[in-house]
């Protein structure tokens, strides 16, 4: 009996559970991947592009080229999913499966603050990357402001990778005497769910460049014709330069699906991914994972990348009766860079008890040559 496996979206976790899908699978059995962008672009690196130090031609690829393993890739905007027939619309087409992997990722939602889209550089898009690089290439003195919209979003190292990288950047210049550079983050402190100590190092890290920063700070609006930020508390603050990270959501499909619960996320079995539908998973910055201290497990790619090989092994197993199940253990690493050749890195297990176990290891180039090797690794391999 031929089966499809259905799944949605091309990112880490969607590219990994349809590639681990197609080796682990009988050749007769389907593997379908779908995804409205006409290119993969490896986000981890787009601090790099804000910076200078990559462009975007160097961390993209044709997302179809994922497919190039026997997958079928279709490129096209998932309009809706009916998680009880495990289905999905995709331009008005029905795609039926046996199984149905949603990885559709966070949508950014910079509306939700008025005058923040008009008012600086999203450097989590390829567009705003890219113009903020031009941006702060042109700029020549003044007050650059980092500004964190939410206190949870994906990849919770990279606004202060940014940071780092655009201090450096400006060092390399000459010209950081003249910049003031202010981080505004509306949570406590930085990565707060890796414990006390990561957090206090990173932020010990930022502080030790003169980077002034400002924890707790939830924004209100931002006036781009003044240039101001405002908060809820009522302080204002100054720019010249704004680059910031916006709240995220559920893509409107997943909402409109009622796939989430009170967190406007998607809630997920923590071991298995699995969805309250038979047959439908989520993987990816589109699942809330809670933990014991009560923070939801991060966004990150990592998390995205083994959740997918661990849904498409138990799949695979389900399918062929061969092999044992495995588990999602809240394991994962990532890179902190800190914009001198340099960075950190910081690993460990998510899912310990009371609190996570996360070390940061001190910035050194070793760490700094194994982010670049895997930006390498996973553009090469995949694609």
């Amino acid at each position: 009996m031929n089966r499809t496996a259905l799944v949605l979206g091309a990112g880490l976790g969607g590219i990994s559970a349809a590639q681990s899908l197609r080796k682990a699978l009988p050749h007769d059995d389907r593997v379908v991947l779908v995804d409205r962008a006409g290119d993969h672009v490896y986000q981890a690196s787009l601090p790099w592009v804000l910076a200078g130090s990559r462009d975007l031609a160097q961390i993209s690829r044709p997302a179809e080229h994922a497919a190039r393993r026997g997958i079928e890739y279709i490129h096209g905007e998932v309009e809706s999913i009916s998680p009880a027939e495990r289905s999905a619309t995709i331009d008005g087409r029905v795609l039926g499966a046996d199984v149905l992997i949603i990885a559709l990722g966070a949508e950014y939602n910079a509306g939700a603050v008025p005058g923040l889209a008009e008012a600086g550089h999203c450097f989590y898009t390829s567009e705003g990357a890219v113009n903020g690089h031009q941006a702060l290439d042109a700029f020549k003195g003044g007050r650059i402001a980092f500004l964190t919209a939410a206190p949870q979003y994906k990849c919770p190292a990279a606004p202060y990778e940014a940071s780092l990288l655009v201090d450096g950047e400006l060092r390399r210049q000459g010209l950081r005497g003249s910049v003031q550079i202010d981080f505004y983050a509306a949570e406590p402190g930085p990565m707060m769910t890796a414990g006390a100590e990561v957090s206090a190092a990173i932020r010990q890290l930022i502080e030790s460049r003169d980077i002034t920063y400002h924890p707790g700070r939830t924004i209100a609006a931002v006036d781009a014709d003044s240039r101001r930020l405002r908060f809820v508390n009522g302080d204002e603050s100054a720019y010249d330069l704004l680059f910031y990270v916006p709240p995220h959501r559920a893509p409107s499909v997943i909402r409109e699906a009622g796939l989430t619960d009170e967190s406007g996320w998607i809630p997920v079995d923590r071991h298995t991914l699995a969805t309250k539908h038979e047959g439908v998973y989520a993987i990816g910055d589109v699942v809330v994972l809670p933990l014991k201290m009560g923070r939801p497990l991060p966004k990150a790619g990592v998390f995205a990348h083994a959740q997918g090989e661990v849904v498409a092994h138990n799949v695979a197993v389900a399918w062929t009766g061969r092999g044992v199940l495995r588990r999602f253990d809240g394991k994962g690493a990532c890179f902190v860079e800190t914009g001198d050749g340099r960075a950190g890195m910081g690993q460990g297990n998510f899912y310990a008890e009371p609190l996570p176990a996360v070390r940061l290891r001190p910035p050194s180039r070793l760490w700094h040559g194994a982010k670049v090797f895997y930006e390498k690794y996973w553009l090469y391999s995949r694609f």
